[in-house]
Parts: structure tokens; C-alpha cells; sequence
């Protein structure tokens, strides 16, 4: 019985180091992150991911870091690059983590970084697509305020793009925030973002 217990014990203790170089391993790509250290980030999320194997937050930050970097970025061979390789790394989340809500609107961000660059080329391609993915997500997720506010931001957009109201949304906004307000996740680095931006779109409704 003692045996046992010092076997329990120690297994117990290497999934704590585990878990502790996962998060040191994580806190410093999101360090390389804020530094704008893209590629770096970028990497050190992607060897923290092979070496979790099967979890998909790690990918999560790899491929999120690329896309939102691409937002206002004139390089096209990089933006295409980056974009390119966030899709990849999103593809084998959503393998490892299927009908994962949080995946479909970062997908959905992928392609508005496409949108956002050249309109006239990814505008009639990616649209639909997003419009879709959003819908995926909230039939999924319909609790989830990042998948709330990002859908109704893009029905925003959309609609300002077609000259129609975007008011009717503004009550969307405002349910993302009230689920930002008790929205809660167990998991470590569950993503966390949007209530700011919820709160500066919500803010533009009432102006």
C-alpha cells in the first residue's frame, strides 16, 4: 500500500513540473507577444502545442498572434505568410478540438484580416464564409460573449457596408457584455478577450 502511494505521489508530482513549465511556457510567448515579437511568440506557442499534444489553447496563440498582427499591416508577402500559416495552425486545433466555437471565430478573424487588406479581392470570397462561421459558432456556444460580440461587430460591419442600420445589433453588444460579467472558464489560458471592445462598440451605439 505504501508502494502505491509513493507511486501515486510521484506521478502526481511530475504532472505538477509538467504543468509548471507549460505555464512558465506560456506566460513568456505572451511576454514575446507584447514585445511584438511575432514570429518568436508565434513559435514558442507552436513547440508548446507539440509538446501538449492535445491541447488546443497553445494553437490557439499561434495562430492568433499571427492574424491579429496582420491588422494594418502593408506587407503583403508577410501579411500572406502570416495568415497563411494562422490557418494552418487553426486547422489542426479545430482537429484536435472539433465543433470548438472559440476556433470558428478565430478562423472567422483570419479571414477579416483578408477582408481588411483587400476588400475588392477576399471581400466576395471570405464573406460568406464568415457569415457562416459565426453562425456555427453561436449555435454552438450561444452563451459564449466572444462568439456574441464578434458576430454581431460583423453583422455591424456588414450592415454599414450595405448602407443599412447598424442599431438593431447595438442589443447583441450589449448581451455579450452581460455574459462577459459571468463567463467563466476552468481551463488555463482560456481565452479571455473582447469585453473592452464590447465596451467601446457599445459606447459608439449610444453617441
Amino acid at each position: 500500500m505504501k508502494k502505491i502511494l509513493l507511486i501515486i505521489a510521484f506521478v502526481i508530482s511530475l504532472g505538477g513540473i509538467a504543468q509548471d513549465q507549460y505555464t512558465k511556457g506560456m506566460q513568456k510567448a505572451f511576454s514575446l507577444w507584447e514585445e511584438g515579437k511575432i514570429a518568436e511568440a508565434s513559435n514558442l506557442f507552436e513547440r508548446i502545442a507539440l509538446a501538449e499534444q492535445d491541447n488546443w489553447i497553445p494553437y490557439y496563440y499561434a495562430a492568433q498572434v499571427n492574424a491579429v498582427s496582420c491588422f494594418g499591416l502593408k506587407d503583403e508577402v508577410l501579411l500572406t505568410q502570416r495568415l497563411e500559416k494562422a490557418k494552418e495552425i487553426v486547422d489542426i486545433a479545430k482537429r484536435l478540438s472539433p465543433d470548438n466555437a472559440e476556433l470558428l471565430v478565430q478562423e472567422a478573424t483570419i479571414n477579416m484580416a483578408w477582408i481588411v487588406f483587400d476588400g475588392a479581392t477576399y471581400g466576395m470570397t471570405l464573406s460568406g464564409k464568415n457569415t457562416q462561421l459565426y453562425q456555427e459558432a453561436l449555435a454552438l456556444a450561444p452563451d459564449n460573449p466572444r462568439v456574441v460580440f464578434s458576430k454581431a461587430e460583423w453583422d455591424m460591419g456588414s450592415a454599414r457596408y450595405f448602407g443599412k442600420d447598424t442599431t438593431p445589433y447595438c442589443k447583441d453588444v450589449e448581451k455579450a457584455l452581460e455574459l462577459f460579467a459571468t463567463f467563466e472558464s476552468d481551463v488555463p489560458f482560456y481565452p479571455g478577450w473582447g469585453e473592452d471592445r464590447a465596451k467601446q462598440v457599445l459606447q459608439n451605439c449610444k453617441s
